[in-house]
């Protein structure tokens, strides 16, 4: 059923953490890689006021779940053999680092949907866009343009230092002349960032289906339909055309492999805008995007991810 899911998580050490996590990121993960790290948990609770904290002593600090969800589809399979591939390269690589077997488990998007409920509320970021879960009310006040906003399974809340970063520069770069491009649109938000900015176009790709039909709900609940367009493709797929700004927060190795469709895609002095790299990864992004004719006009950098703006020479 395409409203299920396979929740899976791998118990592993310190070292590996961020392996695993890349990992699962590149296998497709749609709403982010959950990290459940004990040793932090424990440094809160110790560095925290008891009556103010909840969290129970950790017994246990040397084993970190890292955990992903991905649709019980037809590339569930191929997925799921990239995800044990790699674990086993990983091991060739620094030598054991698991504790226990790849853990699954079927999970629904209502169940995940209101598990989502406890954590996703009101949010402005940047000078002008306002985060609004679909099931929370909210008076804007001036200039304050609002997304009302049900991420479902599709990654994209704003609250995620890649997507908060992307927003940001959106409200910077986005003038009544743009045509957008959003490459892995997931919940559809940066292209409607970009619509409410006041893009002359937009044009949303994302290779997942689910992830299409959430992002066109998002977008016809915020009465965009007819300033975004919505298409199923890998990478830059189904647009036509050319653009003055290509937006996609995904991880480095697709933003490598997308470059050349960005060259090619990009008017003479446009903008591309990428996201989700880890700060390990900037210098390989920089450099292949130089190879391209891309240079660095902005850097910024959260909560160790980094948003690279480039300009077309």
């Amino acid at each position: 059923m395409k409203d299920q899911w396979l929740q899976v998580s791998i118990r592993t050490t310190h070292e590996a953490t961020e392996a695993v996590a890349d990992l699962l990121r590149e296998a497709g993960a749609r709403n982010g890689v959950e990290i459940e790290d004990p040793l932090l948990l424990e440094q809160l609770r110790k560095s925290a006021t008891w009556e103010l904290c909840d969290i129970p002593p950790q017994t246990d600090v040397e084993v970190v779940t890292v955990t992903a969800y991905y649709p019980k589809n037809e590339m569930l399979s191929a997925r799921l053999d990239r995800i044990e591939e790699g674990l086993k390269a990983i091991e060739g690589r620094i030598g054991p680092f698991r504790f226990g077997p790849t853990l699954f488990r079927e999970v629904s998007e209502k169940d995940w949907a209101n598990q989502w409920k406890q954590y996703f509320h009101t949010t402005k970021i940047g000078k002008h866009i306002v985060i609004k879960p679909s099931w929370e009310t909210y008076t804007p006040q001036d200039g304050e343009k609002i997304i009302a906003l049900d991420p479902g399974m599709a990654f994209g809340t704003g609250t995620h230092a890649t997507t908060s970063m992307c927003i940001e520069r959106l409200q910077e770069l986005v003038t009544p002349q743009s045509d957008v491009f959003d490459v892995g649109t997931g919940s559809g938000i940066l292209a409607m960032t970009a619509a409410l900015m006041g893009a002359r176009s937009v044009h949303a790709v994302d290779i997942d289906e689910k992830a299409v039909e959430i992002a066109r709900e998002n977008i016809a609940r915020n009465h965009l339909s007819d300033a975004i367009d919505v298409q199923a493709g890998n990478l830059l797929d189904g647009t036509e055309g050319q653009a003055d700004l290509i937006v996609a927060n995904i991880i480095a190795d697709i933003i490598i492999a997308l470059l050349p469709e960005v060259v090619a895609k990009l008017r003479p002095h446009g903008t591309f805008l990428a996201s989700g790299v880890i700060a390990e990864r900037f210098a390989d992004v920089r450099d292949a995007a130089a190879a391209k004719g891309l240079a660095v006009t902005d850097v910024q950098r959260r909560a160790g991810w980094t948003a690279i703006t480039f300009r077309k020479e």
